[in-house]
């Protein structure tokens, strides 16, 4: 599978509520499910008026059609081409 970030245009999304947050994780579990294909969801950040999701599954329309059933936006949708983080200049240093 691959990793995807998602960004969903939500506006007022930082002020929703932890119950708001909890019906949107019980509806995309729900379109998860119904998915019926290799799909998971790894994490969502809240920022600004934007979610910004963390999704791993085998295509972009498999991102979309989730999407489409949970009844939110994927204004874009991209492939993670690497990751690297604090970590990645030990590698760096052993050079």
């Amino acid at each position: 599978m691959k990793r995807y970030v998602i960004e969903r245009e939500i506006p007022g999304a930082s002020e929703l509520d932890e119950e708001e947050l909890a019906k949107i994780a019980v509806e995309s579990n729900a379109a998860v499910a119904s998915l019926q294909v290799s799909y998971r969801w790894i994490t969502s950040y809240v920022a600004g008026d934007k979610l910004y999701c963390i999704h791993e599954a085998e295509d972009a329309d498999a991102i979309r059609e989730h999407a489409r059933r949970g009844g939110f936006p994927a204004d874009v949708v991209s492939v993670v081409a690497n990751e690297f983080g604090p970590h990645t200049a030990e590698l760096a240093d052993q050079r």
